[in-house]
């Protein structure tokens, strides 16, 4: 069974976040006391979620910092597969 792709969370910010609010980017900016810059970079899917931010969005929203993070991490971890694939390693202490 084919794995899906993790959403950036990003996405999840601007699409379940900022749009229902009708917020714009400056407007959550604000909100979150950051500058529009960040969060922009944030929602186009340029930047990752900081530990800050986490706990910006998770205030702001009413979730956790742990979901952002984690949300952060599987797409991390799925967007890096291919470069786990192309990683080799010896296992230390194997025999």
């Amino acid at each position: 069974m084919a794995m899906k792709t993790p959403v950036h969370p990003g996405a999840i910010v601007r699409e379940d976040c900022l749009k229902p609010l009708g917020l714009s980017v400056t407007e959550g900016a604000k909100h979150l006391g950051v500058g529009r810059q960040a969060l922009s970079a944030l929602v186009n899917e340029r930047a990752a979620v900081s530990i800050e931010m986490a706990y910006r969005l998770s205030k702001a929203f009413g979730s956790t910092p742990e979901t952002w993070l984690g949300m952060q991490l599987a797409f991390d971890l799925a967007a890096s597969r291919d470069l786990e694939r192309t990683i080799k390693v010896e296992r230390i202490g194997a025999e």
